[in-house]
């Protein structure tokens, strides 16, 4: 594919095509978009990490770097790496891997995809990456999130971060609800075409409508072990009362 055609493998879309894949339309514009801040809140089996190993394997091969992708254990890690693997082994003709291993490739082009456990120590060593992707964000640490701005400080690098709901807490909710500067995509379960709503309605008769409302419609909902809601919580709050100390 490279030595024959190289305008058709840089277009993503037709990169995608070579790889077997035939993009939905948010994930063509994902492939196409060059927003240094992207926000993917999606549906369990939506398609976000498939796309996401396509992005940083294009990226990896026509714009030479380091990508790097940390989720909360390492095997997660290794599994968005491992479909980089799949696609790169669609390819036709592509160009050569230096050295690969469970956890990481690296091209001769000088370009690494590294995998990397979700820990503050892990990240702090590495620089100037092209693109950060963190794949299970909702459930990512903020001390990591911390740890990771840095790495992109004199790259200009992107930062990808994409997950499904886990509740009203941590960075992930903050920067979907009320964070500025991010492309944001929600991709609700209906709105995939390969899940099946004879498969969606048995999943929300199995989990129940809160579970089911975070897993596949994109909903932060409260902890069904909470005692009061976060709603419930945040109404008990005035913020037009100024504080006792500035009083006195």
């Amino acid at each position: 594919m490279f030595s024959r055609d190289l305008v058709r493998a840089l277009d993503p879309d037709e990169f995608a095509a070579d790889c077997g894949l035939e993009l939905d339309q948010w994930q063509s514009r994902l492939m196409n978009s060059t927003a240094r801040k992207v926000l993917l809140c999606c549906s369990r089996q939506s398609g976000k990490s498939t796309t996401t190993a396509l992005l940083a394997l294009h990226g990896a091969l026509f714009d030479p770097g380091l990508y790097l992708v940390f989720s909360p254990t390492q095997r997660q890690s290794t599994e968005l790496v491992l479909k980089c693997k799949e696609h790169y082994r669609r390819l036709s003709d592509p160009p050569e891997i230096s050295m690969e291993s469970v956890t990481r490739i690296e091209f001769r082009n000088t370009s690494r995809i590294i995998s990397l456990p979700g820990s503050e120590a892990t990240v702090r060593g590495f620089s100037a990456a092209r693109a950060v992707i963190v794949d299970e964000a909702a459930r990512t640490g903020d001390d990591l999130m911390a740890a990771v701005r840095p790495v992109l400080a004199t790259s200009g690098g992107r930062l990808i971060a994409l997950s499904s709901p886990a509740g009203k807490r941590g960075w992930f909710y903050e920067a979907d609800t009320v964070g500025e500067g991010w492309q944001k995509y929600r991709v609700t379960a209906d709105q995939c075409p390969r899940i099946s709503a004879a498969f969606l309605a048995d999943e929300m008769r199995e989990l129940g409508p809160l579970r089911y409302a975070a897993e596949y419609e994109c909903q932060y909902t409260d902890d069904e072990t909470q005692v009061f809601s976060s709603d419930l919580i945040e109404a008990a709050f005035r913020h037009d009362v100024p504080p006792l100390w500035s009083l006195s």
